[in-house]
Order: structure tokens, then sequence, then C-alpha cells
């Protein structure tokens, strides 16, 4: 403050002195100047005026009479506190320092705006900006972190445009208030986002400044939407293999080369002109989609929250535009300047030119040069005194802890039960380029959708490319549903936990038999299957951590054998025509005799069998058998000839040309074969049941409701309700054993007398009688509800057994449903009856005891000892 004091006196003297200049200069010119002159110069400085008061009265500002309106008029604040509603003298002081700050700023810069220092809020009770702010971090996980609780914010509010879009508004409401009715302009929705983050930790800050026209409308239908963009794919480069001593030498290239040369030339103008041709298209759909220019550029008054780069781990800094939650860095070209900034300690002033909007700012705020803060003492601030001038400065300390201390005067914020539906009743809707985004509240769907977007293939959209359906909270753990139209190909993504296991789900028709892909979380079955390719002629699965190795299955199937009778696809399967098999290898055994891959020809009755390549041989060992039936016609055993193998071995072993191996070997493949169609027909049921289970899950998609969520959750409220009953029952029971079970009787002798042995042994013989009769009239009174009950059910029986034949299906299912509640009821008062009397005398002998313990009726005790 001592600097701006020197500053405003040099200024004040320097004025004064141009002003002395100014006036002896224009008096002098006057004096020279004939009087037609000047009567010509007025006139036309008139109507220099009158042409730009017209042109400006030409720019008229719109605002949509869709948007919703947030005035003082609709809030209620009756229910607000009193330090909303009142000023203490703490605060009224630093509302003076601040009127001071602004004088001075506005005495040294009479071309910049007004400062927003103290608007009103809610009230109509000016308050201090950085007081508007209050820290608080959110008691929900998902708020932690800078880029939920923005999204929170632009899903959670509704946008409210400013009355002025050239001023900074008039009010500054509250960030109760604000939760309260979801509603608020650019100014709120950065108190409330500054409030939250710093609250998390961050290094945060709410500015005033300027955006382009697209930034202060919440106008996305110029960007992309985040969803659509592709993540870049990270393209790993290939290991060259060393070329091997002994390789086989290509064939020579017989080709002539300038006909290749001619053809790579053609093929590149084709290229060009395809670029160019693109280049054109693009450069037409730009000139397209750019925005018409502003009449306000520059001017439109906008609020936004500065993260700096320090705490929190934040790498540099950036800007979040409230509206829409997104991010920006501080080159970005719609933030087109900035006034001031602020957080809960202090106010800053930008001193730097803003010629390249928001591109060379430099966001040191401890600098006094680039940025003129309001109060000394914070962390910002980089001014060293001398020990000297320390005692000047505890004036400035105490106005800088003012802010605090009005700030805590502030309840802490609180979201209430409406922090679920996230947006404003449930549902918001985004509209971005050629994309709508549409989300909902969790459990608001019956279907547990939670958010949709839509991809158009026009800026109008109205062609639709693909869907994307985001769900919540399903029993079936469906997590996203993606249709393209183009294709009509749906695509479903599970979570882990569906019955069968489903990663994928890729289709154009529930219908069985028809092409689909399916992924499988395969760590969740026992098969290790991890994909099923399906086509109306093929199934191809792939495997991974199998015992036996298997890693492929290929089935091919023939035309299906008509039957006269109707049939399913489980009791007439399609033929199977071909099975292939390709195997891991098998490190325990060796690679001559470990398969690589194994076909079952079935039609052809051939079985061929291609083994594992040593990693020194350059060919691997084949080997095929021609299946044949073990009978012939007439019954004989049809005995194994060598040309039923046919082999080739790269180390020919002797054992393996005996007819009694071979002989095993095409046994056990027959057995291998059976087992394989048999897996193959299982895999087909498979099919069968994941496309009806599936129709199954779509018709009722149900919702899971965490044992957590006492609100939905029924078994969890009724066994809460339980409990607290117990805990009911249990506190008055031990009321009851509490009472004074004497006062009554002691009500009857005068106070304060003490007890005769007489009086003692009445009072206890009374007390004792008392008491066994009312266990006497608890005993009938469950005996005579227990008689009403069985009364009615055989009036109803009779009554039953009266009209049994003219009694409709409806009216048996009552009767049984009554008989069913009244035996109920008939066992429990039994029960109860039982109860009591084996706990009656008990009670009473308990009874008995403390009146004998009583030390009221101490005569008592003398008369039994």
């Amino acid at each position: 403050m001592e600097v701006l004091r020197e500053k405003v006196e040099e200024e004040e003297e320097a004025e004064r002195e141009e002003a002395a200049e100014r006036a002896e200069w224009a008096r002098m010119e006057k004096m020279m100047r004939p009087v037609e002159v000047r009567k010509e110069e007025t006139t036309l400085k008139q109507e220099t005026l009158r042409d730009l008061e017209k042109k400006l009265s030409e720019i008229q500002i719109t605002v949509s009479a869709e948007l919703p309106a947030f005035t003082k008029d609709t809030i209620d604040i009756s229910k607000l506190p009193v330090s909303y509603k009142t000023n203490t003298p703490k605060e009224e002081h630093l509302l003076q320092v601040a009127d001071n700050f602004s004088r001075q700023y506005s005495h040294l810069c009479p071309d910049r705006v007004p400062l927003f220092l103290h608007p009103l809020n809610e009230c109509e009770v000016p308050k201090f900006v950085s007081t508007t702010l209050r820290p608080t971090l959110m008691p929900y996980p998902e708020l932690y972190n800078w880029d939920s609780c923005a999204q929170f914010v632009s899903d959670f509010l509704t946008m409210v445009p400013l009355p002025d879009p050239l001023k900074p508004p008039s009010h500054l409401y509250s960030s109760t208030t604000v939760l309260k009715y979801q509603k608020g302009n650019c100014f709120d929705f950065s108190t409330l986002l500054c409030s939250m983050l710093i609250g998390s930790g961050y290094d945060a800050y709410c500015v005033n400044g300027y955006g382009s026209l697209d930034l202060c409308h919440m106008d996305l239908t110029r960007e992309v939407c985040p969803l659509t963009v592709k993540p870049k794919e990270t393209i790993k480069k290939e290991e060259k293999v060393l070329p091997k001593k002994y390789t086989i030498k290509p064939p020579r290239d017989l080709c002539s080369r300038f006909e290749q040369e001619q053809e790579v030339k053609k093929q590149q103008e084709i290229r060009a002109q395809e670029k160019k041709r693109l280049r054109e298209e693009e450069e037409r759909l730009m000139e397209a989609e750019k925005a018409k220019p502003d009449a306000l550029h520059g001017l439109r008054v906008h609020s936004w929250v500065l993260v700096l780069s320090g705490k929190r781990e934040v790498p540099e800094n950036f800007f979040i535009d409230p509206f829409t939650g997104h991010s920006y860095s501080t080159q970005d070209e719609h933030f087109l300047g900035i006034e001031s900034l602020w957080n809960h300690k202090n106010y800053w002033i930008n001193m730097q030119d803003c010629w390249n909007c928001c591109k060379d700012l430099i966001f040191d705020l401890g600098d006094p040069v680039r940025w003129e803060y309001m109060l000394l003492g914070t962390d910002k601030s980089q001014l060293s005194l001398t020990e000297e001038d320390d005692s000047g400065i505890n004036d400035e300390d105490d106005v800088e802890n003012l802010v605090s201390l009005s700030s805590s005067r502030r309840p802490q914020l609180t979201v209430s039960t409406a922090f679920e539906t996230r947006c404003p009743n449930g549902k918001k809707v985004i509209q971005y380029k050629r994309a709508k985004l549409e989300k909902w509240a969790p459990y608001l769907n019956s279907n547990g959708l939670v958010s949709r977007l839509t991809t158009y293939e026009d800026l109008q959209c109205t062609n639709i490319l693909e869907i994307k359906e985001w769900y919540q909270n399903r029993e079936d753990m469906l997590e996203l549903k993606h249709i393209n139209k183009t294709t009509d190909l749906k695509t479903d993504y599970f979570k882990p936990g569906h019955p069968q296991a489903l990663r994928v789900h890729s289709y154009k028709s529930m219908q069985p038999e028809m092409d689909r892909v399916i992924e499988f979380y395969e760590m969740a079955r026992v098969d290790g299957l991890m994909k099923r390719e399906e086509t109306p002629r093929t199934m191809t699965e792939y495997y991974q951590g199998r015992p036996d190795f298997l890693s492929y299955r290929h089935a091919s199937f023939g035309p299906r054998v008509k039957k006269l009778t109707l049939s399913s696809a489980e009791s007439n399967p399609r033929p199977i025509v071909k099975i292939t098999e390709r195997f891991f290898r098998n490190p325990a055994k060796p690679a001559e005799e470990d398969v690589a891959e194994r076909v079952f020809l079935v039609a052809e009755e051939r079985i061929q069998l291609r083994y594992h390549c040593r990693e020194d041989h350059i060919t691997a060992s084949k080997r095929e058998f021609l299946r044949r039936t073990e009978v012939d016609s007439k019954g004989n055993k049809i005995i194994m000839t060598p040309d039923m193998c046919i082999s080739f071995e790269v180390e020919p072993m002797e054992h393996t040309k005996k007819l009694l191996y071979q002989y095993e070997a095409m046994m056990h493949l027959k057995r291998e074969e059976k087992l394989s169609r048999h897996q193959v027909w299982e895999s087909e049921l498979e099919v069968l049941e994941i496309l009806k289970l599936r129709e199954e899950e779509e018709a009722a998609h149900t919702l899971t409701i965490s044992i957590y969520d006492t609100k939905r959750n029924e078994k969890s409220k009724e066994y809460r309700e339980a409990m607290e009953r117990m805990m009911h029952e249990e506190h008055l029971r031990q009321v009851e054993t509490q009472l004074d079970y004497l006062a009554p009787f002691l009500a009857q002798l005068p106070p304060g007398e003490k007890l005769t042995r007489w009086q003692a042994v009445r009072l206890k013989d009374e007390c004792l009688s008392d008491f066994k009769q009312r266990l006497i009239n608890k005993a009938n009174l469950i005996q005579a509800r227990f008689e009403k009950e069985t009364q009615e059910l055989q009036k109803k029986q009779q009554w039953y057994q009266e009209n049994q034949v003219t009694l409709t299906p409806e009216d048996e299912d009552l009767y049984l449903s009554y008989c069913s509640q009244a035996m109920f009821r008939i066992r429990i008062l039994e029960q109860r009856l039982n109860r009591h009397k084996e706990l009656a005398p008990l009670k009473y002998l308990a009874l008995e005891e403390k009146l004998y313990k009583d030390p009221r009726l101490g005569e008592l005790q003398k008369i039994f000892a």
C-alpha cells in the first residue's frame, strides 16, 4: 500500500503540471484561431458523434428466452444464515479497504474497466469476492481430482447467461444457494468450482476476463466431442530378424523395372489427385463450419478457473471452463484477456497487455510489476521489507487476516441427495460437432442407461452414423452398447461377472447360426476359451492356458439334412465337414512328437498331422492317416496296412515305421476326433444358450442395488428397521426395569414415615398379588386372542366347505392366503402363551427377591433373619 500511495502522489503531481500546460496552450490557440474555423470543427465533431451513436445503436444483444432465469426474486432467503444478511465490523473494514484500492486503481488506470471487488449477494449485502470462496473437500471420493470436480459442476448446474454480456454481474450468489437451486452464471460456476478445487488441495483462482462467443454461450457445436477422439495408437517397430547363414535364396525378379516405375508414377498421380480432392473438401467443410464474425469479440465478459502448477503434482498452468468442465492451455485462443483474479486469500489485477490474448501472460503472482495485489502478507507476495519497515505492516496483516475470518463465517458447502442425480431433473443434453451427448442419473432409466452418444454424418445432425450407450448397475454386467448404423453391427461390452463370462459380443442378428463374434474372460472359464467367431458355415475358437496346449479350433459345417418333422437346432445339428486344431508348443515333448496342427477331414475320412519344427530344422514332420471302418461288409476285422499311413519325417525313426505304432496312433486320433466333434456340438449348444440368456436379460434389464445403498436396497432397509425396532424394544425393557415397582403402593402411606413390620409385609403381599394378577391377565389376553383367531379360521373353513363348488380360482387363492396368515398368527400366539407360562413363575420369584433386598422394606429382612 505504501508503494501505491507514492505512485498516486507522483501521478497527481504530473497530471497537475500537464493540465496547466494544456490549459495555457488551449488559451493561446483560441486567441489565434478565427471564429469560423472553430464553428466548422464543432459541426464536424457533432456529425462524427452522431455517426458513432448510429453505428453503436445497430449492435443488438440478443439473449435467448429459453434460457432459465436466476434472479434474487426467485431465491428464498428466509433460511439463510445471519452472516449472509449482515456484515461484521471486520467485514466492513475490508470493504473500506477494497473501496480505497478501487479508487486508487481508477485514478492510476482511468482507461481500464472498474474492478469486480464487492458485488451484492442474494440478500443485497455487499461481500468481498474473496470471502465468497469457501474451500471445501467434498465427502465423495470421486470429487477429489480436478477433472471429476469440473465435470460435476458442469453436469450439476444449469447455465444462466449474464444480464449484460459486456459487464460483470451486479450480484454474486453464494455457492450454498447455487448448489440448492442448481443454477448460476459463469461467475457462480467458477466460485463453486474454485472452492472445491482449493478444498482438494489445488492452487486455484477465479478469473474475471473476456472470452469468445462460443465460450460465453457454452456453444460446443463447433467442438469435437472428447468421447469421439480415439487415442493415438503406439506403433511398435518390428525387430528385424537376422538372416540365417543357410537360407534359401529368393527367386530372381523377372518383372520389368520400367513398367514398375510407370505404375508407381500412375499411383502417385492418383494419390495426389485424391489428396487434392480431400483437401478441397476439407476446406469447404471448414468454411461452412466457420463461425460468423462476432460484433462483440473481445468485449464479452466471462469467468473461468486458473490452476497453477506446483500443488497436487500439477505440471503446468491450465484453464478450466466451468460451463463444460474441459481443460484448456493458457495459450488457447478462446480466452481473450484477463482483468483480475482472486482466491480465498487475496485479489490480483493483471497489469500485462492482452493484445495477443492470454498467450504472452506470465502467471507469476508474486511479481508486483505484472500483478498488482490488494493485500500484503500472502504466500504469493515476494516483497522483502527491512527490519525498519516491519513495524508499519501490522495493519496490513490485520487486513489480510480479515479475508480468512470473513470466509470462516460461511457454512461448509454440502451437496444434498441430489448428488446422485448429477444433472438437473436427472437429464442433460450437450450438442457437439456432428454429435449429441445425453446424460441421465443412475437408476433414472429402468434399463440402467446413464449416457448415450449419437454420432452424425452431417453438420445438421440428420444422418446417424453410430450410437454408443453406457450402462450402470446392470445385473447382466452390460457396460457399453455400440450400434453402427452403416453396417448394422451391434457390439455389447460387459464387465467381469457375467454368468457366461462374456467380455464382448458383436452381432447383426440374435438369430442362431449368423455372423457373430463373442469374446470371453478366459480366466473365468474352465476351458480357457478367449474368443469364438461364428458364421453360417464355420465356427472358430481361440484358447489360452489349457493343459492340452490347444490354441485354435476351426470347424466347417455342411448343409443341414432336412427332416420331415419340425426340429430345432439342438435336435438337428449341422453336419461337421472339417475340424482344424492347433496347439502351442509343449516343452515336455520333443518337437518331432509334439503335434502343431491336427485336421480331421470327416467327410473324406482322413486325418492330417503336422508337428512342430525344431529350431535347427527348416521343415517339420507330417503324417496323414486314411481312416477306414474297423470291419468290412462281411464283418471281418480290417488289418492295418502300410498304405493307410502316409508320413514325412525329417529324421525317420524305427519305432514310427512299425504298423503297431501307426495303428495305436490312428485309434487314439479316432477317439480324439470323436471328442472334438462332441466339443464342437457343445459349443453350438452354448451359443444357443448365450443367445437365449441375452434375450431374457434384455427383456428384463434388472438392476443391482448395493447393500450399502440404504435408500434403494429393500432388504437392507428392512434389516435396518428391524435392528432399530429391536434397539427400541431393548430401551423400553431397560426403562421398565428401572421403574419403581413400589411407588404405587408407597403413595398410599404418609410421606416420610418409617414402615412398620406389619406395613412392610402388607406392601410386599400387595405388590406380589398385583404382579401375579397382571401375569394372569396377560395370559388370559393371549388366550382370548388365540381363541378368537381359531374361531375365525374355523368359520372361514366352514364357509369354504359350503361354497367350494362355486368358488373361482381367485377366491381359492385368497382363501389359501388367508389360511396361511391365520395359521401363522395362531402359531405365534401359541408360542407366546407357552413362553409366558414358562417365564411367569421366574418373573414372580425375581420380583420377590427384589422386594426382599429392597432397603425400603428393611423390616422384612429382620423377619426372615
